[in-house]
């Protein structure tokens, strides 16, 4: 295994040595002019690839599409206008099946470019714009399964939709709104808001009780601290229920009579109630060596809500 990491490894790199940077860019402004649809088309492994950058175009924001050559010749040729791009995918640069659809994309007079592996493919001088995918070798021992060719395409594809997205200046919300299922719409969509503890089910008391006069309510609420606040509702601090064993080990039954400003940390990890819940489990973890499984939410300066990693793992962010 170690030997074919190393192969891929080193295949990657020839790619990205060799790869034409003034091809790759002049592709790159050709899909950014389209006005109509970005038309994807290939045969076999590179049909799949096609498939796949599509769907990444239009998760991010790009109008495209896949067909396959053999649908072309059979009325889907219809749905070419001068205002698209037809991207093919080829790594030879010879695909009989795309060879057969030029003529008739040239007669709708749609712009047409490719991505092959081959310079000297027929393909390549029928084309108006070819870029070509620096291939070593397949990790096939025979050279012959599409492997490494793939990977390039699909490297080309990304590169593309992601270079669109920063030339649209697409937004989260605009991804959150194509992707409101699923993990991936969560961690866009969600708030902390939508997942905080709030009114009555917070559990609070003052710096000035002691702690045998705050546990009920420490074991009541069932949230694992308390926020001490002021008459403002400001937070002075937070007390948790690690922070509750450790006052029991350094004092003992003394803890008990201790106000909460002696035992609470007074400068905790706060969150603002409309951030991405997921950008908050960021912050919580940002120490990988003690996170944070509870947070207090401010608005205002004023206590709002408390944000626990319980919450977040049972909504599917964990």
């Amino acid at each position: 295994m170690e030997q074919l990491l190393q192969r891929e490894q080193e295949a990657l790199k020839h790619f990205f040595t060799n790869l034409d940077r003034q091809q790759i860019d002049g592709l790159v402004e050709s899909c950014r002019k389209v006005r109509g649809l970005i038309v994807l088309s290939g045969v076999g492994k590179s049909g799949l690839v096609a498939e796949k950058i599509v769907a990444t175009l239009i998760s991010t924001g790009t109008r495209a599409l896949f067909v396959p050559p053999v649908n072309f010749l059979h009325g889907e040729l219809g749905i070419l206008t001068p205002d698209d791009l037809l991207l093919l995918l080829s790594k030879s640069g010879e695909t009989e099946e795309l060879m057969a659809i030029l003529p008739f994309a040239k007669r709708r007079g749609t712009p047409i470019a490719l991505l092959h592996s081959n310079p000297h493919g027929k393909l390549v001088g029928q084309v108006d714009q070819a870029l070509h995918l620096p291939l070593a070798a397949e990790l096939c021992p025979f050279d012959l399964a599409p492997t490494i060719s793939t990977v390039l395409q699909m490297i080309v594809g990304d590169l593309i939709a992601v270079a669109l997205m920063q030339s649209k200046r697409f937004s989260l919300d605009q991804y959150a709104e194509n992707h409101p299922g699923g993990a991936i719409g969560k961690k866009a969509t969600l708030r902390v808001e939508d997942l905080m503890v709030s009114g009555e089910a917070l559990p609070l008391c003052s710096f000035e009780q002691k702690l045998a006069e705050v546990l009920p309510e420490l074991t009541g609420k069932a949230c694992g601290c308390l926020l001490a606040i002021d008459a403002e509702r400001q937070l002075q601090g937070i007390f948790t229920d690690g922070d509750l064993r450790r006052a029991i080990q350094t004092h003992g039954s003394g803890a008990l009579a201790l106000p909460m400003s002696a035992l609470a940390t007074q400068r905790p990890i706060t969150l603002a109630k409309g951030m991405l819940a997921w950008d908050a489990v960021k912050q919580l973890q940002r120490d990988p060596k003690k996170w944070v499984m509870v947070a207090p939410v401010i608005e205002e300066k004023r206590v709002v809500g408390l944000l626990r990693m319980h919450d977040v793992v049972q909504a599917g962010l964990g």
